[in-house]
C-alpha cells in the first residue's frame, strides 16, 4: 500500500503548513515511500478524505483539516497521532508499515 498525506497547498494557516512540512520531511528523511494528496486542488480527493477520516476524529465544528495520513485506504491518523508515534518511536506500526526498508530495498 502507498501511504497518502492529504495536504493543504493553499493553507493560509502557519500551523497547518508547519504541521504538514513536519510529516513530509520525515517521510521523506526516512526514504519511506508516499504521495501527497493536495486537497485544495482536488475536490474529489477532498471528499474522499473527509469520508474516510473516522467520526470521533471529526471536530465538533466543520470538517478535519489536514495534514491526514492514509495507508492506500486505511487511516492512520492526523498531526497529532503522527506526533505521538514520532515520540514513541511507534511511527512504522503507525504507518501500517512492518519496518524500516532497508536502503538497499529503497534504492532499487
Amino acid at each position: 500500500m502507498v501511504i497518502r498525506v492529504y495536504i493543504a497547498s493553499s493553507s493560509g494557516s502557519v500551523a497547518v503548513k508547519k504541521r504538514q512540512q513536519a510529516i513530509v520531511g520525515f517521510l521523506e528523511a526516512n526514504r519511506i515511500s508516499f504521495e501527497e494528496v493536495d486537497i485544495t486542488m482536488l475536490e474529489n480527493e477532498r471528499q474522499w478524505m473527509y469520508r474516510n477520516i473516522p467520526q470521533e476524529k471529526h471536530p465538533e465544528k466543520g470538517n478535519p483539516m489536514p495534514p491526514q495520513i492514509f495507508n492506500g485506504q486505511e487511516y492512520c491518523g492526523d498531526y497529532e497521532d503522527f506526533f505521538q508515534s514520532k515520540e514513541n518511536n511507534t511511527v512504522f506500526s503507525f504507518l501500517g508499515l512492518n519496518s524500516h526498508p532497508s536502503v538497499k530495498e529503497s534504492e532499487s
